[in-house]
């Protein structure tokens, strides 16, 4: 059914209509004002003058308003046309989900129309804002996807908001982990197509690596609404999407964790305070050797051993189970730190995965050979508009303007934020910390109020859940291994006396409500003031914190939230208690200026992880130009028959002879699957030369050198040679191919491809940042140095 009008590819009208005008806008903003400060008078104008309309259109039958919306198609850009577009959205929600927009929600629809990340507060009908807005990209002649954090949240709101398109006349499709091809196909088809930010990455790299055209499930990407927009475009692009091929692993990793498994803290190794690093004493260093009988682990052609090691040494003492990861069906499953559920198909790099399944005493998995990569920048940055939506958009406005170019702006709530968030509430220790949160939601209990714990870990969440129990409270929990109860069990922490504990919050997608929908309970809840939201601790981010207090108070009703935080959270702040007086009691600590260092704490944290992001994209960039240099030319293989004129150029006795046995649309298409293979071979040894470069670039430090610098520059070279060396492999391959009647014998060629791909989302930071890993690696020199003279 697409396309269903003649312009529906505005890039090809860059200098007007509206995508023009949004860019000009943007660019004026940027020169006045302040990361975040986007301004939304015009779209609250609009919207309130959208009501005028509102008696007239509910006259209309469906047909009536249908053709009304029609009759907008175009750039829809003046102001009674987007009046008329509200009020038919308005109309539209209202007979197909029973919810009538507000006029916030038109002004933020509005808002992410133009290209703007808004920011709108928890509870306050974000997804059906965007779904208005996608109505409008449509009306507008654009293609539409929306991208979540989850697969979950892709299939309800589509599900949810497809009554309100399909009056419209719009298709909506949704892709999720466990649909099919031929699912995906359609549903990318459709005008609009919902889904999580890995699914439509991974799909976009199986697309990549397509070897017919037919096999594309992606079209070109065109407007992109993203829910969630600071957990999508900050949270999740701190790491890279991966395909790969998989590869066996070495059978050594069971061995190596026996060996650390012997070796005592303190002694034989010493962590960081931050828990980034771990390292070997020297003291460690000779009982490892003792253990494995080796002479000199630093001696040469003992460096993968040593590295093993490590890695080994790192999974027994820093990675935590239930924390870090769960034991599921006999399979190592990592939590996302950011949201609290289980990572799908996400795995540690450095052998680290195959280290913790050795340390769990499980079946080693295979691992993979990179095939292709794509950071969540890159991605979005396909796009030729974006918008979206978040509960904490103005916190993370300064990334949204430097790593994607988008401006924020806020909306304000329908209903006064009538929360009360109280300060925060010190203690010594861990151990009064709990005891004093388990008293206050005891006492709360007590009168039957809803209360809401957030906890930053799985382990977190299940200890707290033992000393409610204990104190004959039964909570409901929400974490990595439960979490596809998630919309049942949040849905349900408003009601009178439910306690419920439950990993990061953010991402959740599901408001919760005072009382079970009934208006008794709502209001007696909200006497007994409302949701009470409880943090266990700080998150490494005031986002994180903002979205958890965010639980209460929405549209209007009362609440509160507080977080308890505890002197042994942060080895920046326990060394300090000593300066002020402690409740010999409960342990607490009244201090405004602890406070404030708490704060302040956090703040370097945001920093540390800003300048994480930013190290990863600046490393990114080259390798992203790089790629779309392949891609373009790979793509004109794929399309055209660019391989068969280059063969026939190249290898002319050789194309001769299989013309005369081979018709002609076979041989081109097995000259096209010789140079697909060759380049995506090409590829694949780029990308992991690149990641081996990236591991040792630090070093270059030691020879005056920049790191980054040196990096583009080896990266840079070694592009070239594949450029220059592409043709003459393919031109090797082609004349060795064995070329039959049926075409490209690939195994008899040794061209096969992966039997099976996987994909997943992995943390290049598991270790610390390449500067971390350098500074080990000058302090590893030195040892050897000192061992060998």
């Amino acid at each position: 059914m697409w396309p269903r009008w003649s312009w529906t590819n505005r890039r090809s009208d860059p200098a007007g209509g509206t995508v023009a005008r949004v860019g000009l806008k943007s660019s004026l903003r940027r020169l006045v004002g302040k990361p975040g400060s986007a301004g939304f008078g015009k779209q609250h104008t609009i919207a309130v003058a959208a009501g005028e309309l509102e008696s007239e259109l509910e006259q209309l039958d469906d047909a009536s308003l249908k053709e009304r919306y029609d009759a907008l198609w175009g750039p829809m850009d003046g102001r009674n046309e987007l009046r008329e577009f509200c009020a038919l959205a308005r109309e539209g929600a209202r007979r197909t989900i029973g919810e009538r927009p507000y006029d916030v929600q038109l002004q933020g629809a509005l808002g992410i129309l133009d290209g703007t990340v808004v920011e709108m507060a928890t509870g306050e009908g974000k997804t059906l804002a965007g779904a208005i807005a996608a109505l409008g990209m449509i009306a507008r002649g654009r293609r539409v996807q929306v991208m979540s954090v989850n697969d979950y949240l892709a299939r309800r709101d589509a599900e949810w908001m497809g009554p309100l398109y399909e009056l419209f006349g719009i298709e909506v499709g949704w892709v999720t982990g466990t649909v099919d091809h031929d699912h995906r196909a359609a549903a990318y088809a459709a005008d609009i197509c919902y889904g999580s930010v890995s699914e439509i990455g991974f799909d976009l790299l199986r697309d990549r690596l397509r070897t017919s055209v037919d096999q594309i499930v992606q079209p070109e990407p065109d407007a992109l609404i993203i829910d969630e927009a600071d957990s999508v475009m900050i949270d999740e692009a701190k790491v890279p999407l991966v395909l790969a091929g998989s590869l066996p692993v070495s059978d050594d990793g069971g061995n190596l964790a026996d060996v650390v498994r012997k070796l005592i803290k303190q002694e034989d190794y010493e962590s960081a305070d931050d828990g980034m690093q771990v390292n070997l004493t020297d003291h460690g260093l000779r009982r490892v050797e003792e253990l494995l009988g080796v002479d000199n682990l630093y001696a040469e052609g003992n460096e993968l051993l040593l590295s093993k090691i490590n890695v080994a040494l790192y999974a027994e003492t820093l990675v935590q189970r239930d924390v870090d990861y769960i034991v599921s069906d006999g399979t190592v499953r990592l939590v996302d730190p950011n949201r609290g559920r289980v990572a799908q198909r996400q795995r540690w790099p450095d052998g680290l995965h195959a280290a913790v399944e050795a340390k769990e005493g499980l079946e080693l998995t295979d691992h993979g050979e990179i095939l292709d990569t794509i950071t969540v920048q890159a991605l979005i940055k396909r796009y030729d508009l974006v918008g979206g939506m978040t509960g904490t958009a103005l916190a993370a406005a300064e990334q949204f303007r430097g790593f994607y170019g988008l401006e924020t702006g806020a909306v304000p709530t329908n209903a006064e934020c009538i929360r009360i968030d109280q300060p925060d509430r010190i203690f010594e220790n861990d151990q009064d910390r709990d005891a004093a949160m388990i008293e206050l939601i005891k006492q709360q209990h007590g009168e039957r109020r809803p209360v809401l714990v957030g906890t930053h870990s799985v382990a977190g969440s299940e200890r707290i859940a033992d000393l409610l129990r204990e104190d004959g409270i039964e909570p409901a929990v929400l974490n990595a291994k439960n979490d596809e109860v998630e919309a049942e069990v949040i849905a349900a922490a408003g009601r009178l006396a439910a306690v419920t504990v439950s990993t990061q919050m953010a991402g959740r997608g599901v408001d919760i409500k005072l009382g079970d929908g009934d208006t008794d309970e709502h209001d007696q809840v909200a006497e007994l003031g409302g949701l009470l939201v409880i943090g266990h601790g700080h998150y490494h981010t005031r986002r994180l914190d903002d979205q958890l207090r965010g639980r209460a108070g929405r549209q209007g009703d009362p609440g509160e939230s507080v977080i308890f935080v505890s002197l042994d959270d942060d080895p920046n702040t326990s060394e300090l208690q000593l300066r002020w007086a402690i409740d010999d009691e409960t342990g607490e600590i009244s201090s405004q200026q602890l406070i404030d260092k708490v704060e302040q704490t956090q703040r370097i944290s945001e920093g540390a992880l800003l300048d994480t992001h930013q190290n990863s994209w600046n490393y990114s960039q080259q390798l992203e130009s790089q790629r779309n240099d392949v891609v373009g030319y790979r793509d004109r293989v794929l399309r055209d028959d660019l391989a068969a004129v280059e063969f026939a150029r190249l290898c002319p006795e050789r194309w001769a002879e299989l013309s005369e046995a081979v018709e002609p649309e076979v041989l081109e298409e097995a000259a096209r699957q010789v140079m697909l293979h060759v380049l995506d071979r090409a590829w694949s040894d780029h990308l992991a030369f690149a990641d081996e470069l990236r591991e040792g670039i630090h070093l270059r430090a030691l020879g005056r050198e920049t790191p980054l610098m040196a990096f583009h520059s080896a990266c840079d070279q070694a592009y070239r040679g594949l450029r220059d060396g592409l043709l003459g492999k393919a031109t090797e391959a082609f004349e060795t191919a064995v070329i039959t009647a049926d075409g490209l014998d690939e195994e008899a060629s040794g061209m096969e491809r992966p039997t099976s791909t996987w994909t997943y989302m992995v943390d290049d930071m598991a270790f610390g940042s390449p500067e971390d890993r350098f500074l080990q690696a000058v302090g590893g020199v030195i040892r050897r140095a000192m061992r060998t003279d």
